[in-house]
């Protein structure tokens, strides 16, 4: 069963959703202030404010430390310090995962809506599964998902296509007929390159870059946007339960 979303002029029907996650399910920049500003601390190096660290997000945790290391250090002794750095840091974030972040307004209301409309969801993220899943937890997302992806899950994260093609052919659905809601040229570059449409949020972080110079179907300040004037219920139980 489809169900029938509406950009701008645009109908547009579909059976499944692929959502990113930091910086459009759930604004967890701040957990990642609080475990890169430990990592800098124990190595005795600058800190780093959320204004910095919003523009490095979405490219996974390797990208994410060594562009921070390098900040401060240049990029030659950044590669040489980072396998030191990323355990502490994977630690550091380990311990504060969910601790600093809220799920966005709307984001509850338009997974209810999709999921009632028969729309399978997954989470394709480039979020290691180690981090991505306890974040769904701590936020009471778990169950909102058929399928939940990793940028450790492929061989190769977002802005490649693979992630995305692989959660449509397990949820069996065709791309062109898979939305996927990101935030970031990462999305919108993988959803090309699959063949889905995209939609991004302008409250997320895309590398400092505003969505609206992106090219997307639609840019959404919430995710209700996607149906216009609408209700919402919390999430429904797990799909992976489903009869």
């Amino acid at each position: 069963m489809a169900m029938e979303l509406f950009l701008g002029q645009r109908r547009l029907p579909i059976d499944a959703a692929l959502f990113d996650l930091d910086g459009t399910l759930v604004h967890s920049l701040g957990d990642f202030v609080v475990a890169l500003g430990a990592l800098l601390d124990d190595l005795q190096l600058p800190g780093i404010d959320a204004e910095e660290a919003a523009p490095l997000l979405g490219k996974g945790v390797d990208h994410l430390v060594h562009t921070v290391l390098a900040r401060s250090v240049g990029v030659e002794r950044a590669t040489a310090l980072f396998p030191r750095a990323r355990p502490i840091y994977w630690r550091h974030y380990t311990a504060v995962n969910g601790l600093h972040s809220h799920v966005y307004a709307g984001v509850r209301e338009a997974l209810a809506r999709l999921h009632a409309g028969g729309v399978q969801l997954a989470c394709v993220t480039n979020k290691p599964m180690a981090f991505a899943q306890p974040l769904l937890r701590a936020m009471g997302l778990q169950d909102c998902f058929a399928l939940v992806t990793g940028g450790d899950s492929h061989p190769r994260m977002k802005p490649d296509p693979l992630p995305l093609l692989a959660a449509c052919d397990r949820l069996g659905a065709a791309p062109a007929r898979t939305l996927m809601v990101g935030d970031s040229t990462n999305d919108s570059e993988a959803a090309r390159a699959a063949g889905c449409p995209v939609v991004l949020m302008r409250y997320g972080y895309n590398h400092g870059v505003p969505v609206d110079q992106v090219d997307c179907d639609a840019a959404l300040d919430d995710m209700t946007e996607l149906f216009g004037p609408s209700g919402g219920a919390p999430c429904p139980t797990s799909l992976e339960n489903r009869a």
